[in-house]
């Protein structure tokens, strides 16, 4: 993404610049809710299975 940011400055596409730019916050933004959520998953019941025969 740096590499099209960078392409793009260069050619002088400043919309595209600036649509990369806030596509490469969202990304960043992602990254560090999943870094926060590290290790803190939480248990989810899936709850138990019915066998055929007692639908």
């Amino acid at each position: 993404m740096i590499a099209r940011i960078a392409e793009a400055e260069r050619e002088g596409w400043l919309d595209e610049v600036e649509g990369l730019l806030v596509c490469l916050a969202g990304v960043e933004e992602k990254l560090r809710q999943l870094h926060r959520g590290h290790g803190q998953q939480t248990a989810v019941d899936l709850g138990i299975p019915a066998a055929r025969g007692d639908r």
